[in-house]
């Protein structure tokens, strides 16, 4: 205790009124001796006075009067204890006070107060009172020399191992644990003993004597022990086992790490394997989470508890082994090390899994509670029926001698159990193993069964969007397409893009694109509403600007009335299809012509036939139902083999932190790789632009465009005059025949004497006759008229109307089409099933 300290001590604890006087000249000689001093000490009066302090104290307090004096000369006093020879012979430890005395007559010049310390609590520090608080503390604690060579220990130390005080004597820390890690502790020894310094809460971590199946964790503190001279005599350390401690934390630790780890995907095959991963090596070395079939499918499990009288089979999702590391995935890893070194072959991840009735995985399925057995049969073989190679091997075979079962359960259903087994530790699983294994499998559970439901919502919905997309693009001759979709990431969901081919009339193709926003089954059904209409609007032959623009009405007007619904679900979008993205372009491949028009939508790219690419500048146009300025159509004209690149913006939004100009660079140069097909540059367009998941929908359509030969087209420019019905009905009749069609020649006559008779009778200006002999054999009626022919359905009686009811009956398919100078009457006729 410093003097600092003592001074403290006994001013708080001096009592004055018990206290026995004295006085002391300036050289500290006793010059007045009371009688309570004499009470104290046995020594009278005349025997005292005049003799020095420095000689009533003991020899070990003798050698500090000199500094004691100076500093009460200094200080004007001092406060603190001191052991003073008792008249039998004995040492007495006292509180003592000096102060001063100045004011005293004669040579008196300090008085002092002396106070025993017996009876005072914790200060009577007699050596058989501090042995008593060693040997009977229930901290280990030992002194070692300067060659580490023990020379006392308490008795508590032998809990840890090495054997009782008598036995250490003379030995090192190796000697007598010899399975500890003695060279890391005796180097924080040799630390102490170097630099003086204290070591305090060194932890060691692994097994002793005591307990040797069990890990076990002490904290050690080292303090070096120094002689009067400062020289280092030993080190004195502490031991105490705080192995509850350390597994708490390691609990925590892993319950941590596992909070982490554990869910960072929504792949309910990925999850399982992260909880196994999470536990090796952890709590067991080898782990194994196998889940119901219905569930790797995203399904609901079977409702009810399993009967459990016959084989259950489930899928293997998860499995990591200490040996083998993480699997991963894949399940690459096929074997598993034997405990005789042999290779015994093992389930891989989606491979079933059977265990017979009865056995500890099927109880757990059955009743939902954990299972745990701290000693396994050796001689019993694994649970598992579908071992590939032959018969099971036993526990023994597998050096398993430790399992624990818990099943998967979330929401009150269990969807699988995980399996927990020890191979290397030879420590049993304890009730607090299951206890940590319970709360691993219930946080996991939770995020199997958010997998489970994500896999069946986004399975749903990609079914839904691909049953919505085209399953093939329909057969033309205008353009050769080829189409890429890559539908977005599990983290995002899926989204509303899509692409469609639409024939129109005329041998024309419509192109289009679109996006819708937001993701899920929402977005998709969004999605086909637009297609639907697109593909509605399609059919007017409308032009590409009031296609977007009926569009576009009618996605405003659906989401008024959606909003206005009182009986809208909770949680539904009703603008799901505002804000909307859409290209339509049409090409005619009879001229090579092409209009298009965009609603917030990128314009299509054109890669020409001797390879350079360009951007078509087209008005992007508001989003649908956004409202804005008019759209506008472009016009243009493409060189045959020309190739139109229709995108959604999920293609750049790996680089949307990029410049427009930047990204339309990096698509430019996509563009301009060459490939053997328009399917395999599609492709490498998309691999090259987008991630492997994207996380936006990607959709790509490209088309090469095609001219229809001068042979496959003729056209006749007919006046308004009743009797050019005739001629014309011979002139198609020699074309059918130059195109070796005389057996349409008889329909083909009929259908056009109706479709001119009509555009004479009704129509105003120039009349023009036009065939095209594609997939189909077309016949065009060009008029100045603005008003479109009606079907009629007359009577018997009636002596006319009967033109184009004749035409639908004849024709495969017919319709109007108006144009900026007039319109366009069509049918079109089979050439491979010819009308009867």
């Amino acid at each position: 205790m410093g003097a600092s300290e003592e001074h403290e001590v006994a001013r708080r604890r001096f009592d004055v009124a018990d206290a026995a006087p004295l006085l002391l000249d300036a050289a500290g000689v006793v010059t007045s001796w009371s009688a309570g001093a004499e009470r104290l000490l046995a020594y009278p009066a005349a025997e005292v006075v005049g003799t020095s302090l420095a000689d009533l104290v003991t020899a070990e307090d003798a050698g500090r009067m000199p500094r004691l004096m100076e500093q009460w000369r200094r200080d004007g006093g001092w406060a603190g204890l001191l052991s003073v020879r008792h008249g039998g012979g004995r040492p007495v430890r006292v509180m003592v006070r000096i102060a001063s005395a100045e004011e005293a007559r004669g040579p008196s010049r300090w008085l002092v107060l002396l106070s025993e310390m017996t009876g005072a609590p914790g200060w009577d520090m007699h050596r058989t009172v501090l042995e008593q608080m060693v040997a009977r503390s229930p901290v280990g604690i030992a002194i070692v020399d300067t060659d580490l060579r023990y020379v006392w220990s308490n008795a508590a130390l032998a809990q840890f191992g090495g054997g009782p005080p008598v036995r250490r004597l003379g030995l090192r820390l190796a000697d007598i644990q010899p399975g500890l890690d003695s060279d890391a502790v005796e180097a924080q020894m040799r630390h102490v003993l170097a630099t003086g310094e204290p070591v305090v809460g060194y932890e060691l971590v692994g097994s002793v004597r005591s307990a040797p199946l069990r890990e076990t964790a002490h904290m050690l503190s080292f303090t070096r022990l120094e002689d009067e001279r400062g020289h280092p005599m030993g080190v004195y350390y502490t031991v105490v086992d705080i192995t509850e401690h350390h597994r708490a934390r390691q609990r925590l630790a892993l319950l941590d790490r596992a909070g982490a780890y554990i869910g960072r995907s929504l792949d309910v095959v990925r999850t399982a394997q992260e909880l196994a991963d999470v536990a090796v090596p952890a709590l067991a070395d080898l782990v194994v989470v196998d889940l119901l079939e219905s569930v790797l499918r995203g399904a609901e499990p079977a409702s009810g508890p399993l009967e459990g009288t016959d084989p259950v089979r489930l899928r293997r999702a998860g499995r990591t082994s200490a040996e083998e590391g993480e699997e991963g995935e894949e399940g690459a890893a096929r074997t598993t090390a034997r405990a005789d070194g042999a290779a015994a072959p093992t389930v891989g991840i989606g491979d079933p899994a059977t265990y017979p009735p009865g056995s500890p995985p099927v109880r757990c399925l059955v009743t939902g509670r954990s299972w745990r057995e701290e000693r396994l049969d050796p001689l019993a073989r694994e649970w598992g029926t579908d071992t590939p190679g032959g018969p099971a091997a036993t526990f023994h075979d597998l050096g398993l001698h430790s399992a624990m079962v818990v099943p998967v359960r979330a929401r009150g259903v269990t969807l699988g159990v995980t399996m927990f087994f020890r191979r290397h530790r030879q420590e049993p699983f304890a009730e607090d193993d299951l206890s940590l294994a319970e709360d691993l499998v219930s946080r996991a559970a939770v995020c199997v069964d958010n997998a489970r439901r994500y896999t069946r919502e986004r399975d749903a919905a990609l079914a839904l969007q691909r049953n919505l997309l085209p399953h093939r693009l329909p057969d033309q001759n205008a353009v050769e397409v080829a189409a890429c979709y890559r539908p977005a990431n599990e983290l995002t969901g899926l989204g509303g893009d899509w692409y469609d081919l639409i024939p129109l009339s005329g041998a024309r193709v419509a192109l289009v694109v679109g996006e819708v926003p937001g993701h899920g089954i929402d977005a998709a059904a969004a999605m086909g509403r637009l297609r639907t209409a697109v593909r509605t609007l399609a059919a007017l032959d409308l032009p590409p600007h009031e296609v977007l623009a009926h569009l576009d009405d009618l996605v405003g007007r659906t989401a008024q009335e959606d909003s206005a619904a009182p009986d809208e679900e909770e949680g539904g979008d009703s603008t799901q299809g505002v804000g909307s993205g859409c290209l339509y372009v049409v090409h005619d491949p009879v001229d090579g012509r092409c209009s298009m028009a965009a609603a917030g939508h990128p314009a299509p790219a054109v890669v020409h036939p001797e390879g350079t690419v360009t951007f078509v500048e087209l008005p992007p146009g508001p989003p649908l139902g956004a409202g804005g300025p008019p759209f506008e159509s472009v016009e243009l004209a493409l060189p045959e083999g020309s190739t139109l690149a229709l995108y959604t913006d999920g293609l750049l939004a790996h680089g949307e932190e990029w410049p427009a100009e930047a990204n339309r660079e990096r698509l430019r140069q996509a563009l301009e790789r060459s490939a053997p097909s328009l399917d395999q540059r599609c492709r490498t367009v998309v691999d090259a632009l987008a991630p492997a998941r994207p996380h936006d929908d990607v959709a790509l359509l490209m088309a090469r465009t095609r001219r229809l030969g001068a042979d496959q087209v003729a056209s006749w420019e007919l006046p308004a005059d009743p009797a050019v019905v005739a001629d014309a009905r011979k002139a198609a009749s020699r074309r059918l025949s130059d195109w070796g069609l005389d057996e349409l020649a008889f329909t083909t006559e009929l259908v056009v004497s109706e479709l001119v008779t009509n555009a004479i009778r009704h129509a105003i200006g120039s009349i023009r006759l036009r065939l095209i002999m594609d997939r189909t054999l077309i016949c065009e009626v060009f008029d100045g008229g603005a008003t479109a022919p009606h079907l009629r359905h007359p009577r018997t009686t009636d002596e006319g109307g009967r033109g184009l009811l004749l035409v639908s009956q004849f024709a495969q398919r017919w319709g109007t089409r108006f144009l900026p100078e007039g319109k366009v009457i069509w049918a079109e006729q089979s050439l491979t099933y010819p009308p009867i």
